[in-house]
């Protein structure tokens, strides 16, 4: 028998200050990772999806953004419209 799934993972990579689109309170927004891995026999093997979001530590509304946009907010540069 072979016992195989999927197990996700979430990552912070970073508090940030942002304007946030829904409530436009300038607050907190934790940048993190969501990773799905395909395990096989409870051992993660290789990631089968990955995405980014950010979501506002003062209204709780999530945004997703893309992989650049992530990159760019960690390197200090781009901000999420």
């Amino acid at each position: 028998m072979i016992i195989f799934g999927t197990k996700g993972y979430l990552q912070q990579l970073a508090m940030l200050t942002l304007v946030c689109g829904r409530c436009g309170n300038p607050a907190a927004h934790a940048l993190r990772r969501r990773t799905t891995k395909f395990t096989l026999f409870f051992v993660p093997l290789f990631p089968v999806s990955t995405s980014y979001a950010t979501q506002c530590m003062f209204c709780g509304a999530e945004q997703r953004v893309t992989r650049e946009q992530a990159d760019g907010m960690l390197s200090g540069g781009a901000q999420v419209r």
